[in-house]
């Protein structure tokens, strides 16, 4: 096996394994909640949604830490490590209050504006977000603590962790659900990740690089690593919220064909995400390897990009078929209702080439992470939301195919100028190696 390729799976497999247990979190609630009725469901998509908008604010402090501590680890410089470490705890502490003030500000004006006219979800909404906008403090703080652990080379406690706290959810969740309803599943996710906090703060004390590195003074102030953390991290924050905030904008264009076509759509996009993880997996691997290579003094993007697309472009075409065979077996698995059955299969079964598409796209944007070219990545992410959006707009009045078209027309997009930019680079690259 390649050693590239055989480097991004040990690094990816825990990797997704760790995020499909976050996704577990919300497939599991979606589930209980599903119980509840439609409304219930359409007001749970809409806080998890705005959530994954969230987790793109965590990626400015959470991944540009990771980056910058995997080039450190590469570069077998101690005093960078807890540079790193430190700029990232401290632009954290900047972030936090601020998103969670501003959130709880905006909870009810966020979810009117997404559910339109649907009073009872967008009260249940409004509930939800009482309860999880604060504890986006302790997911904050876990994302960071994931971040430090990765850049180390350590994917596999961030896995358990995750597991630890999604084991909790699926025993709290039946109960808080049962007696609470819709705050109940936002109670029982913040819980359970206030413990996995706490196991998490311990592993950084027993990291051995980490160790290592503590007598070591940090090769700079706070204020400057709080700011190279920042410029590291905020392009690949900004790629995944604006990635993620169309998405948000996509459920309201959805919306437009009334609260079973949403039902439908978010229990159908619940399951994409066992897909999709993996694709992020392999983009988490090949930042973390390009990071550590190019601290070492070697540049292979181009190998590991090839490797990248490689493994994800395979999940992606195995998680394309899987989901279109099995697709009438999953909503029934959600107990969901006849026409929300129906427009559930319909979309599984259309979104077959976009899944494959994002596969490769994703899982390339990783390399530009690692290497420094997030604010390219942005840039492409930007023109397919652009596509996306009033393309999804326009077609779907075919209802949600149209949904699956637009998405495929997007990502088809941000796959070729990614496409282009990297062979652009490598020319580049190949060019001064042989001048040299």
């Amino acid at each position: 096996m390649n050693a590239h390729r055989k480097q991004l799976i040990a690094l990816a497999h825990p990797v997704y394994l760790s995020l499909l247990a976050s996704v577990a979190a919300g497939v599991i609630n979606t589930l209980w909640v599903s119980r509840l009725g439609g409304a219930a469901v359409a007001a749970v998509a809409v806080a998890t949604n705005t959530e994954n908008v969230l987790l793109g604010v965590a990626l400015v402090f959470a991944s540009g830490t990771t980056v910058l501590v995997s080039h450190a680890r590469g570069a077998r410089d101690p005093g960078e490590v807890r540079a790193a470490v430190r700029g990232g705890w401290a632009l954290c502490a900047v972030v936090t209050p601020t998103v969670v003030a501003g959130g709880l500000l905006l909870r009810e004006p966020l979810a009117r504006l997404v559910l339109g006219g649907d009073g009872k979800a967008t009260v249940l909404a409004v509930q939800y977000f009482a309860i999880s906008l604060p504890g986006i403090a302790v997911f904050f703080a876990q994302n960071l603590v994931d971040g430090i652990l990765k850049g180390t080379g350590d994917t596999r406690t961030p896995m358990r962790l995750a597991l630890l706290a999604n084991g909790l959810i699926l025993c709290l969740d039946p109960l808080l659900i049962h007696a609470y309803g819709v705050p109940g599943a936002a109670a029982s996710t913040v819980l359970c990740r206030c413990v996995a906090l706490a196991a998490g703060l311990r592993a950084l004390r027993r990291n051995a690089l980490l160790r290592e590195a503590a007598p070591t003074p940090p090769a700079r102030s706070t204020a400057a690593a709080l700011r190279r953390t920042l410029r590291t991290g905020l392009p690949m924050s900004a790629d995944f919220t604006v990635r993620q905030g169309g998405a948000l904008v996509l459920v309201a264009i959805v919306a437009r064909l009334g609260v079973t076509a949403v039902a439908a759509y978010s229990i159908a996009y619940k399951v994409m995400y066992v897909a999709t993880m993996a694709f992020y997996a392999v983009r988490q691997a090949a930042s973390i390897h390009t990071a550590h290579t190019r601290g070492a003094g070697r540049d292979e993007r181009g190998a590991i990009g090839r490797q990248a697309v490689l493994v994800s472009g395979a999940a992606g075409l195995f998680a394309a078929c899987l989901l279109g065979a099995l697709a009438p077996w999953i909503m029934r698995a959600f107990g969901a209702g006849p026409d929300v059955a129906h427009d559930g299969v319909l979309f599984l079964r259309c979104v077959g080439p976009y899944l494959l598409l994002m596969a490769c796209c994703i899982a390339l944007g990783g390399v530009f992470e690692g290497s420094g070219g997030a604010p390219v990545l942005l840039r492409v992410t930007l023109l397919g939301t652009a596509v996306q959006l009033p393309v999804a707009y326009v077609l779907s009045g075919l209802g949600l195919p149209g949904i699956c078209l637009a998405l495929a027309l997007s990502m088809t997009v941000q796959c070729a100028a990614l496409g282009v930019w990297a062979r652009r680079q490598e020319d580049a690259r190949l060019s001064w190696v042989r001048a040299a």
